[in-house]
């Protein structure tokens, strides 16, 4: 029997990890330039956080969670999302305590799990980058965190992206427009699918997240949320818009924007890519919001929070199509020792040893091909040098050091080899 990866999952082969690393290198490092710190949580919580934190009526919770009941009998979820396990860990280890600096800004990586439709850019297990700033309320945070998002996909290389911004305002704006859009929405009730029917009793928002063609007719002309806006929400809307625009960072205003989370109010944005890796439609690779009740309905103190997730597998697929990047970011092998006959097969084990404690990467052959085949193999390993060990460099202790960029070879003694390499890598 021939096993297969389970549907909606993929390997990461170590060509492609190669664009895997540089995006997560490069995502952690802008990240640390903002004052961002490293946190893991772990991948399966109780299944109860999750439906706190994303809500019961949102896709994720109703269809989409991966749930099992453990041998204790208790129900957990491989997480769906990145920020409720943040948050749990933010409570449970009093983060919110006085000696912690605020904002405390923390990042993460790694798999998420939701089961849907496996398509592209999208699969069962995915990977996120994200990043969660907590204890503080203020625009320029607000601002500083899509900045933030844009760096990191301008520092990939990433074209044809467009900032898009809404705000879903305070709570008095909230139940403001709430109210406005069950009465709108009332009326339709028999016409909207059974999902939306559900969510007009419990959070008739998700309605206007609804993926069904005749729902979205529906919602098209229902009232936007920008006309019950306070105007204290309105004012801190308009300094987020402010910051960005002092900043260069071009947006849209997206009204029928409001993300899949129950957690988000304020300000809620995405990075929409429409290049050619998804055949020019619009695809969000990044996205996130402001949540100021989320610490608190988990059971911590009231506590302000902001963040994004960023989708790895999707900006993977556009970056796969930059040929250039994709081979720039293949390993290369500094040295790759050639041995003429066995006889040297110790001495060569011994002396790439010696040349790895000194910093050099080094490959041999362990399958005694020929001389010619090695220096293919030297080739295909993209190797920057090779040197050719025999009897007669064993016993004159001299070397010729081939650069295999122009074949250029230079005469060098055991004692030279490492300082030839290094000088010039």
């Amino acid at each position: 029997m021939i096993y297969q990866r389970p549907k909606g999952t993929n390997d990461i082969l170590p060509k492609e990890a190669t664009l895997w690393e540089y995006l997560e290198a490069t995502a952690k490092s802008i990240a640390c330039k903002y004052g961002y710190q490293e946190m893991r949580v772990p991948i399966f919580e109780s299944e109860k956080l999750f439906k706190r934190s994303s809500g019961e009526t949102s896709d994720v919770v109703a269809k989409e969670m991966y749930e099992f009941t453990d041998k204790g009998n208790r129900k957990m979820a491989l997480r769906p999302e990145g920020t409720a396990g943040v948050v749990r860990a933010y409570i449970e280890n009093k983060l919110y305590a006085p000696e912690y600096v605020k904002p405390l800004k923390v990042y993460y990586q790694g798999p998420m799990f939701r089961y849907e439709r496996p398509q592209s850019g999208r699969s069962r297990e995915f990977n996120q980058f994200g990043i969660e700033a907590f204890g503080v309320e203020d625009p320029r945070l607000d601002a500083e965190t899509i900045i933030l998002g844009w760096d990191i996909i301008a520092a990939l290389g990433i074209g044809h992206v467009t900032v898009t911004l809404n705000t879903l305002g305070d709570a008095p704006s909230r139940q403001s427009y709430l109210k406005a859009l069950v009465d709108y929405l009332t009326p339709y009730n028999e016409e909207l699918s059974k999902d939306s029917q559900i969510r007009l009793q419990k959070n008739p928002l998700r309605i206007l997240d609804s993926k069904d063609v005749h729902d979205q007719q529906i919602i098209q002309n229902a009232p936007k949320i920008t006309n019950y806006l306070t105007d204290d929400a309105r004012k801190y809307f308009d300094q987020v818009q402010s910051k960005l625009t002092e900043m260069g960072i071009n947006y849209q205003l997206n009204d029928d924007l409001v993300r899949g989370l129950d957690y988000y109010n304020h300000t809620i944005f995405e990075l929409v890519y429409t290049g050619e890796a998804f055949g020019n439609k619009p695809l969000t690779i990044l996205a996130g919001g402001r949540y100021n009740q989320l610490v608190e309905e988990l059971g911590g103190p009231h506590t302000p929070g902001i963040g994004f997730g960023l989708g790895e597998e999707r900006i993977i697929e556009i970056l796969q199509r930059d040929e250039s990047l994709v081979s720039k970011l293949q390993p290369q092998i500094d040295l790759f020792l050639v041995g003429v006959d066995q006889s040297v097969n110790d001495y060569i084990f011994k002396l790439a040893q010696d040349l790895r404690e000194k910093g050099i990467t080094v490959v041999y052959d362990y399958m005694g091909r020929s001389v010619k085949s090695q220096l293919k193999l030297a080739n295909r390993q993209r190797a920057k040098f090779t040197i050719v060990i025999g009897e007669d460099e064993l016993k004159n202790n001299e070397f010729k050091l081939k650069k295999m960029c122009d074949g250029t070879e230079i005469p060098v003694k055991l004692a030279e080899i490492t300082k030839n390499i290094l000088g010039e890598i």
